[in-house]
């Protein structure tokens, strides 16, 4: 099995090794951590035991934060360990976590590396965010009876019809796994559709609503104020978003500015990838508004905003928050076109009139509580999404009144970190 596992990995390896090479060369990914990849880990305090923690982008890393807080608190004896699988993961763990803990690439899951990984390593426990689960990653961990537990699990209905088509490959994959903390009854059944036992599987809600810290003041967010020069002026920020949504953004803030009563509104588009910024940039320029990046605000290399025609580009790593902080609407990006959304917790979180597209499947549970209790507002099109910037933008009341009844469904529905944690101190206190 595990031979047949490796082989269906050299060979997907050998057919996508040209798109790594294009994105190193092209984007300048993929060219640190190799050593990491193949296994070759250090650790900071080996003579501790380990907790070893995954997640694998951006949106795992920022939804562990609460877990690994609570596991620094109540386990102060262990090291953690925490492991990424993409260069903007990577960022991201590397900014909150490394200055106390060791944050490295996710290893390859070849048999030899991923063995050689938890020879390195020597983990009590593996800590899974969402669903990245790995055939021989698993199968080691169970040999070495390391319990490895899903945290904040979900399955997507694309997922979940993918594992369908290989349930009994599924099944032997997840029974490995000593536990499975879901965000929701939804994703307990599927878990448990695929052949998960039911005493394996608890749904302890979703780690989303504890990381959306509920404030009216972001660390920062004045000096970017400041750096922006904005004074009383709207701005309108358009967060995490994606391939061709920037131009459906562009064409209704050009709607708005011609209309009278929206010429102070402001524009910051914020892209959900690093690799993005230049291409953002040049869309921008080439529909003829004025671009400042913000970038070179921030390295003192330009000046700030002229007027309020300019359009910002928020071309940094770790700011997005800020922006929101300043934020009097928020476009929430990759919903409008299908890239499966981005998180719209922290935006409401912030007590912000929140917006974002249909297809946002991959926060779906977000989405139905935010909708049930009318705390944002979906749009299915840029026109609609024209129509809803106007109402926003006019009725003061009506915008307030999302705002509130969005942060009051981020607030009620906090609590998962405490039952993740006590259900994952059951396997550490008898380590």
């Amino acid at each position: 099995m595990r031979f047949a596992v490796d082989l269906l990995y050299l060979l997907a390896a050998a057919a996508y090794s040209p798109v790594v090479i294009y994105r190193a060369v092209r984007y300048k990914r993929y060219r640190t951590g190799w050593d990491q990849r193949f296994g070759k880990i250090t650790r900071r305090s080996p003579t501790k035991k380990c907790i070893w923690l995954h997640a694998v982008s951006v949106g795992e890393v920022n939804a562990a934060k609460t877990i690994i807080k609570e596991l620094e608190n109540r386990f102060a004896d262990f090291e953690i360990v925490i492991s990424t699988t993409t260069d903007t993961g990577f960022a991201r763990a590397t900014n909150l976590f490394s200055e106390n803990h060791q944050v490295f690439f996710f290893p390859f899951d070849f048999s030899r590396i991923m063995r050689r990984a938890f020879s390195n390593i020597r983990p009590a426990i593996c800590l899974l965010m969402e669903l990245e689960v790995w055939p021989n990653f698993v199968h080691i961990a169970q040999q070495s009876n390391i319990p490895v537990i899903v945290v904040n699990g979900r399955m997507s209905n694309k997922s979940f019809s993918r594992y369908k088509k290989i349930k009994p490959i599924a099944k032997k994959i997840f029974g490995k796994i000593s536990l499975i903390l879901t965000q929701t009854e939804q994703y307990a059944r599927r878990f448990k559709e695929l052949g998960c036992l039911d005493e394996k599987v608890i749904v302890t809600g979703s780690l989303k609503y504890d990381t959306a810290q509920i404030t009216d003041n972001v660390e920062g967010s004045d000096a970017l104020a400041a750096q922006l020069d904005i004074g009383n002026e709207r701005l309108w920020v358009a967060g995490a978003t994606g391939n061709d949504e920037e131009k459906i953004l562009l064409d209704v803030y050009q709607n708005l500015k011609q209309q009278n009563q929206f010429s102070d509104l402001r524009l910051a588009i914020v892209p959900r990838k690093p690799e993005r910024f230049d291409e953002v940039a040049q869309l921008i320029e080439h529909r003829g508004f004025p671009l400042i990046r913000y970038s070179q605000i921030k390295n003192n290399t330009a000046p700030p905003p002229a007027n309020n025609q300019v359009v910002i580009l928020g071309d940094t790593m770790g700011d997005l928050r800020k922006f929101y902080s300043l934020a009097t609407i928020i476009f929430v990006g990759r919903s409008l076109v299908p890239m499966g959304g981005s998180d719209m917790a922290e935006a409401a979180a912030l007590g912000k009139c929140t917006i974002f597209g249909p297809h946002a499947f991959n926060f779906k549970q977000t989405v139905d509580a935010l909708l049930a209790d009318t705390g944002a507002i979906m749009v299915k099109d840029k026109q609609e999404l024209l129509q809803t910037m106007q109402k926003c933008l006019s009725e003061q009341e009506f915008a307030d009144r999302i705002a509130q009844n969005g942060r009051e469904v981020i607030r009620k529905n906090q609590g998962a970190t405490a039952k993740s944690i006590n259900q994952i101190a059951k396997f550490l206190n008898t380590t």
